[in-house]
């Protein structure tokens, strides 16, 4: 009775119920921005990612929150020019979910708002240092979680693919100062709507947890967010890669 009890409460832990995660990551950088410099950038970075997943029991429909914090330095190919990157993402998605093999695999698919919020800053430069960084993006999405045991272990293995599709974007145009845009006020395009052509962002998350618990469990994955966008004659790219450690806790 104990047992079934057990297995009961894990499924409801997993499936059924709310969990969020902590996870601090590190690891590469690689920055391109035509406005600030024709240099690529390379360095290294560290990532705060909380995800929320919360369900109710019975229902098919689950929402998650996401929020992504990434600060960076990188360095040009010479490494006379430093360059210091700050971003936040905030994603807010719904999805719908099906359970398979016997609950241990579970599908599910969507999509995500995305509220992106950054800056870039050439340490060395006095002519157009700083690049401010705002969009909203649309993402259709999907996540795999499958639950596996390894001798007395248990395990949960979790995907998870953001692909893009539409929203805007501010951005300078090319040789327009932020100083004509928000003390003079001539406007010129600075607000863009963008598509996955013109801004094919694209994220994934890999993780794995240990199961140390009904609650608790220590995840280790890995995150790749590869932010770029071609608009207004400028191009800009943000790659990295993130080796992931943290906690995850069912509520």
């Amino acid at each position: 009775m104990k047992k079934v009890k057990l297995i009961a409460l894990l499924t409801l832990c997993v499936i059924g119920a709310s969990a969020q995660s902590h996870m601090i990551g590190f690891g590469p950088s690689r920055i391109l921005d035509t406005y600030i410099s024709q240099e690529k950038f390379s360095g290294a970075g560290f990532t705060y990612l909380y995800i929320y997943d919360g369900r109710k029991p019975g229902k098919h429909w689950q929402n998650t929150i996401e929020h992504e914090v990434d600060l960076s330095k990188s360095k040009d190919r010479s490494g006379n020019i430093s360059m210091l990157e700050g971003n936040y993402n905030l994603y807010w998605g719904r999805y719908r979910q099906w359970l398979l093999c016997d609950n241990r695999l579970k599908l599910q698919a969507g999509g995500l708002a995305n509220a992106n919020l950054g800056f870039l800053y050439d340490m060395s430069s006095s002519n157009n240092p700083a690049q401010a960084r705002l969009a909203l993006n649309i993402m259709p999405s999907g996540i795999a979680t499958y639950r596996f045991t390894l001798g007395q272990q248990r395990f949960s293995l979790r995907y998870e693919l953001n692909l893009p599709l539409l929203g805007i974007m501010f951005s300078p145009n090319y040789g327009q100062s932020y100083y004509e845009i928000f003390t003079r006020g001539n406007y010129d395009r600075n607000v863009v709507p963008t598509t996955f052509v013109s801004a094919p962002n694209f994220r994934q998350i890999l993780t794995l947890d240990w199961e140390l618990s009904t609650r608790w469990a220590l995840r280790i994955g890995y995150l790749g967010n590869y932010q770029q966008a071609d608009i207004n004659h400028l191009k800009q790219h943000i790659y990295t890669h993130r080796v992931l450690l943290g906690i995850s806790r069912c509520l």
